[in-house]
């Protein structure tokens, strides 16, 4: 028997990160050649490049990390005992060759599979195993694949000798005595400095991502700071996860063709079946800016002019009598990535389905795409980490030139969790919109508040008058939008921008239904003083997906329409889809429907509250909303699977 000396644990255990690392810099280098093309001026691009391949030692650490945790573990075990057992030292060895072999074998097909697909490596590329023959001939007949097979193959051959001379290391150590106190210590430090490698982050609201990569303006840079391993990985765990299910809820061309005559769609497009050439009768010389603010959990009926009588929002309430308001909007599910990504690219909520998960970024016709052809810069704003719910990545994909997140602030300026308080991002955004408005084009600017939502921080110079922390916190998120409003209108650029105030979701007191129809129900405002020259109340049925095109019949400006949205000021719809976890309702102006994940459904007259069941005395309008809202939720899930969301 044979026995450690020094800290042997965590000298091999640092060997073969470095070894690791160096083999994945490699594959990343052959990525970087073969893709070079898509970077333009190398030489102006070279802190960007930089970038990329910093952030790519970042996303290789975490892989390397998760494959060298039962490693350690082994290691460390002998080392604390003192005893060295070659049995167990060969078993360590090979598993780290074996699983680290796999890696190199990833990244070596994601060299070719990014060149086709221009994506990394994930578990969408396994949807051809179902033709297992058809595959292997298309790779053995193609001679640009084999050249992968090289570098993979000599580099797994260094990796074995390389690993070799780590593993020889430990075989010819001698024994030291040391404390085993300091020796649980150290081990323990540097278990903890491992699982800070895996989490790739130290900001505590969310770990690493593949929004997280995304540092520069380059697509293809962006995308080479990943690890494929870690795509993978994230991909399959995404696969299992019951949020990214496909729905099967109608037949494709029945849903297609129903959505086609609910939307009125004569014409249609064969390959994306929501797409309508939306032309003004006279389109506007002047093109207004443009500034939406999704407000967190601001439920209508925390509003006066809805029954609340302690007055929270006397701000928005001021504001909804010289506006124009919409009485009877609902947001699309109940998280806040629903309401940001229903908001601002007009599509519903499906289930579990989170639409912006980071494996699988798709390209959408949002407003910030549409509003970039019409020569505007787009700008995202938020109190927090913008790597929560991968919308940094996301946006950043989808056309927004710059997002202004956390790592903004000053650091004594983050309060909690969620970042700033709301007053202090409106503050912070003044100096941002004049500047955007210098430039001398129209500007997209997209806020996301925070401050009403826990972990709760209520700022000593606001004094609210309500008892209660959740209503003092609304108190406080109405005064900081009156602020910013105040701000704005001694600004050049107030004359000519729109300000669009809707929730991401509410929140409810009681619930009376399976669906909240509190936490769906949002105050929806346009306002532009300068530019709508009249206040209007409008009664009609409408949801957040109908926010952008809304907004751009305001504009009047053409575009094409390729969402399940509509133009609330000149088109109307009989019902409204919202979505909760498992069920999914239908408002309609006298009904709501609620299905229920086992297929069961009840129809409510929801207007005066009533608990009665009223199936049985109205079954085809029951049939109607329900039809509705199953053809509208297969279209989009047939869209996201085709990829037939984004128009050139």
């Amino acid at each position: 028997m044979k026995v450690f000396r020094g800290w042997e644990n965590i000298r091999l255990i640092v060997k073969i990160y470095g070894i690791a690392i160096l083999l994945f810099f490699l594959f990343r280098l052959i990525l970087f050649f073969t893709g070079i093309g898509n970077i333009g001026n190398i030489p102006d691009s070279a802190s960007d490049i930089a970038k990329a391949f910093v952030m790519g030692v970042r996303f290789d650490v975490v892989i390397s990390g998760y494959l060298l945790v039962i490693p350690y573990l082994v290691i460390t075990t002998m080392f604390l005992i003192n005893r060295w057992n070659r049995i167990a030292t060969q078993a360590v060895f090979y598993f780290v060759f074996a699983v680290f072999t796999v890696s190199f074998l990833v990244c070596a097909v994601d060299v070719p599979y990014f060149n086709q697909f221009f994506s990394r490596f994930t578990i969408s590329a396994f949807q051809w195993f179902d033709s297992p023959v058809f595959v292997f001939r298309m790779i053995v007949e193609e001679p640009a694949y084999w050249i992968y097979i090289l570098p993979f193959v000599f580099l797994t051959l260094v990796f074995y000798r390389l690993l070799r001379l780590a593993f020889a290391g430990v075989e010819r150590t001698q024994v030291t005595e040391r404390s085993l106190v300091l020796k649980v210590m150290v081990s323990l430090v540097f278990l903890g400095v491992m699982f800070a490698g895996v989490r790739g982050r130290l900001a505590k609201k969310s770990p690493i991502k593949v929004g997280t990569a995304y540092v520069t303006d380059n697509a293809f840079l962006n995308q080479l700071g990943l690890n494929p391993v870690f795509t993978l990985m994230q991909s399959y765990l995404e696969n299992l996860d019951k949020r990214n299910q496909a729905i099967r809820m109608v037949d494709e061309k029945v849903a297609i063709s129903k959505v086609q005559q609910y939307l009125g769609i004569e014409a249609a497009n064969p390959y994306y079946p929501l797409y309508r050439m939306v032309t003004p009768e006279t389109v506007a010389n002047v093109r207004p800016n443009v500034v939406i603010v999704i407000m967190e959990s601001m439920a209508a009926s925390k509003m006066k002019r809805n029954g609340e009588t302690e007055n929270l929002t006397p701000f928005l309430d001021s504001l909804a009598l010289n506006s124009y308001y919409f009485d009877s909007i609902y947001t699309a599910g109940i998280h806040t990535f629903n309401g940001i990504f229903s908001t601002l690219f007009s599509y519903p909520a499906i289930f579990r389905q989170q639409p912006m998960r980071e494996s699988r970024i798709l390209k959408y016709n949002g407003i910030s795409n549409t509003l970039k052809k019409l020569g505007y810069s787009t700008t995202y704003i938020t109190t927090h980490d913008g790597q929560f719910d991968n919308v940094q990545g996301f946006l950043s994909t989808n056309d927004f030139d710059r997002i202004i997140t956390e790592d903004d602030y000053p650091s004594d300026e983050v309060k909690t969790t969620l970042g700033v308080p709301d007053d202090y991002m409106f503050r912070y955004s003044i100096p941002v919109l004049n500047s955007l408005h210098q430039q001398g084009k129209p500007f997209l600017t997209v806020f996301m508040t925070a401050s009403n939502h826990g972990p709760y921080y209520l700022p000593d110079y606001f004094k609210p008058h309500s008892g209660e922390i959740r209503n003092q916190m609304i108190e406080y998120s109405d005064w900081s939008l009156r602020q910013f409003i105040k701000k704005a209108e001694k600004q050049e650029l107030f004359a000519n921008t729109l300000f669009v105030f809707v929730a991401d979701h509410g929140i409810h007191k009681k619930r009376s239904y399976d669906i909240s129809l509190e936490y769906h129900h949002t105050p929806l405002i346009f306002y532009a003083p300068h530019l709508l020259k009249e206040s209007r109340i409008f009664n009609c049925i409408g949801g957040q997906i109908d926010v952008y095109p809304t907004i751009m019949g305001i504009l009047k400006q053409p575009w094409i329409n390729n969402t399940s949205g509509i133009d609330l000021l000149k088109e109307t719809r009989p019902y409204i889809m919202v979505n909760s976890i498992d069920n999914f309702g239908v408002i309609g102006k006298e009904f709501f429907l609620i299905v229920k994940h086992d297929g069961s459904s009840k129809l409510f007259r929801y207007k005066n509250r009533s608990m009665k069941d009223y199936s049985r005395e109205f079954p085809e309008i029951k049939r109607q909303m329900d039809e509705y809202a199953r053809c509208n939720l297969q279209v989009f899930q047939y869209i996201n699977d085709n990829r037939r969301q984004f128009v050139k």
